[in-house]
């Protein structure tokens, strides 16, 4: 697998505690582009997703945000006529060289849809085990029960559902459901977790628990969230990146973005002049 070409960038973010230490980048985007059937979607994208940190992708819909997120994965290439150039490297290794397996990248950056999509015919216990059966070989027994009250534990869903793991996922609510399928997706144990608005289809409590959630992420994972919902962004993020017609705009600390964006869209998306 190819190796970094320059060292890894660190960005100090405007926060107190112990936040405000230098971090390395997870994920290095270097001139990223998508399209679908020859039409971009995505143009020339370069930016640093951070370790421990949450990073938001905000802009008007169509803009690219979902369709970068899924280039993250190597979702995107499942669409047919869709192509990506440019690197993205996890750890340093391009994600799109032809010897990847693209499997093996989804159990390292994991992805959680704007839906709640839990299998309708398994049990709670068999959804957040769905994604370890690719695994060679695939954990059993003890090993598989342990991995899946971590799962749900990480997820904040454990106390809700220890006592019916056998019960069909679909009785569960939208917000249990959602928080479910991030448990799915950290039951592979990755190093990225990709969040395509994860609570637009929620109501405003299970929204709270998840942002809560996604917060507390950070301390184990790097977080990128496409989200529609600015005051979302300013809530949960650490950094935030502005996309517009499929160009990243600007990327800054979100306190920053917020309060003195440097480009003129971003400010007139901020303050609702468009968008």
């Amino acid at each position: 697998m190819a190796t970094m070409s320059r060292p890894i960038t660190t960005l100090r973010l405007e926060r107190g505690g112990a936040d405000d230490a230098p971090v390395s980048a997870r994920v290095r985007i270097e001139a990223l582009s998508a399209s679908f059937s020859g039409k971009p979607a995505v143009k020339n994208v370069s930016m640093d997703v951070l370790d421990h940190r949450v990073t938001a992708i905000i802009g008007p819909s169509g803009c690219g945000k979902s369709t970068f997120l899924r280039c993250l994965n190597r979702m995107h290439e499942t669409v047919s006529g869709a192509t990506a150039t440019g690197r993205v490297l996890l750890d340093g290794h391009d994600i799109f060289d032809p010897r990847v397996n693209p499997t093996a990248i989804r159990k390292h950056v994991g992805m959680v849809f704007q839906k709640p999509t839990p299998f309708p015919t398994m049990s709670i216990r068999e959804n957040v085990a769905a994604g370890l059966k690719v695994h060679r070989p695939s954990p059993t027994g003890r090993e598989l029960e342990a991995i899946v009250e971590r799962a749900l534990r990480r997820s904040a869903l454990w106390d809700e559902v220890k006592d019916r793991l056998g019960a069909p996922a679909t009785g569960l609510s939208g917000g249990q459901q959602q928080r479910l399928c991030i448990a799915r997706a950290l039951a592979t144990d990755p190093e990225v977790l990709l969040l395509d608005e994860p609570t637009a289809s929620l109501d405003p409590i299970s929204t709270q628990s998840v942002e809560e959630l996604v917060y507390e992420l950070r301390k184990d994972v790097a977080v990128v969230m496409v989200t529609h919902n600015m005051q979302q962004a300013a809530r949960v993020s650490d950094v935030t990146a502005f996309f517009l017609h499929g160009e990243m705009v600007e990327c800054a600390p979100t306190a920053k973005m917020f309060t003195a964006p440097q480009d003129a869209r971003t400010e007139a998306y901020i303050t609702g002049r468009f968008g």
